[in-house]
């Protein structure tokens, strides 16, 4: 193992278990410092223990990259595959059928690292495909991309696929679903991308019939292919909890079943939205799946687990897992005639 694939490995382990921002910055920063030095000069930097000299390289972090150097695995990412444990036990068998993850974020929103970061860690856990999906212009909090930037976004994800071999980064987004019902981005750019999640990530706590309405409207809409976290509830978490939002789930879940889109398994802990009982329904009723990570850090792609396992204790078929499908599937599905 070498000093850079230490340092991302241990910004991974502390991404999976959510820890804060700033310690995986730390070792991000310092694999980005060392990532394009020549060999001999981050041998000689070893040697003189000069590393600390470049930008972003702290002690703990060049401590990491002179142990890997001398073949040994370091110290604190020793530490950290000892405690790091399977994410969920029972959701790998399940886990294992899916070829992709419809929903994660980038810089280019609200998430931490990088698209070329994103996707390759995807490629490195054994995906075929992963879509990058953030956030549309409403959400400005989580800076959500405006036009022209979704339309900058397009062309980076198509030049970083002729370097991805046979692994896809599918473009996409996570569009708000408006007070109305309709989705927050031009119906044009929502027919270019290849996945469209729509979510509702405001006015949480509107009275069911509002709610219900709300989401129908956007499930009428052809271009809507996921319906994410769809109670909106927070279980635990820096953000705290918040109650499930209130809808009428049998009209939503049958309007799922009829338009054809997979309700999301929001593998995040501090969402594992929707609730069992919910999820029982929404198989009962017939829907479609989709089992995403929402993950905004490299590491959070392991969350995948926490959703599987949900999955496989409610029943879901695995051949109603949209993400379970190959590629040429899945985008049949997402260009379906609606």
């Amino acid at each position: 193992m070498d000093g850079l694939t230490a340092l991302r490995r241990i910004a991974f382990l502390l991404e999976r278990r959510m820890a804060p921002t700033y310690r995986v910055k730390a070792f991000r920063n310092a694999a980005l410092a060392i990532a394009t030095l020549p060999a001999d000069e981050l041998a000689r930097r070893v040697a003189e223990h000069s590393l600390t000299d470049l930008p972003g390289v702290g002690p703990k972090t060049a401590a990491v990259v002179e142990q890997a150097a001398t073949g040994e695995v370091p110290e604190y990412l020793a530490d950290l595959e000892a405690t790091a444990g399977p994410l969920e036990p029972a959701g790998v068998e399940y886990r294992d059928q899916l070829r992709g993850d419809l929903h994660s974020h980038s810089d280019w929103s609200d998430g931490g690292s990088p698209i070329e970061e994103m996707a390759i860690t995807a490629l490195e856990l054994g995906h075929a495909y992963q879509a990058l999906t953030d956030h549309s212009p409403r959400l400005t909090v989580a800076n959500g991309l405006s036009v022209k930037r979704l339309e900058r976004q397009l062309g980076i994800v198509e030049r970083l696929n002729t370097r991805l071999g046979a692994f896809r980064l599918l473009s996409g987004i996570e569009v708000d679903i408006n007070e109305d019902g309709t989705l927050d981005q031009t119906d044009e750019l929502l027919g270019r991308v290849d996945v469209v999640v729509a979510s509702v990530h405001s006015k949480l706590r509107a009275d069911s019939a509002t709610m219900t309405k709300r989401m129908l409207a956007a499930l009428d809409n052809p271009f809507t292919d996921v319906l994410g976290h769809c109670t909106g509830r927070l279980v635990t978490g820096g953000r705290g909890t918040r109650p499930p939002s209130s809808f009428d789930a049998k009209k939503v879940f049958a309007r799922c079943a009829e338009r054809g889109v997979a309700v999301e398994i929001n593998s995040r802990p501090e969402r594992l939205d929707p609730p069992r009982t919910l999820l029982k329904q929404a198989v009962a009723a017939g829907c479609l799946f989709s089992i995403d990570t929402d993950a905004h850090a490299p590491g959070q792609l392991d969350f995948q687990t926490y959703g599987a396992a949900r999955a496989a204790e409610c029943g879901v078929p695995i051949e109603r897992v949209v993400n379970s499908w190959p590629l040429d599937e899945l985008l049949a599905w997402t260009t379906r005639d609606r």
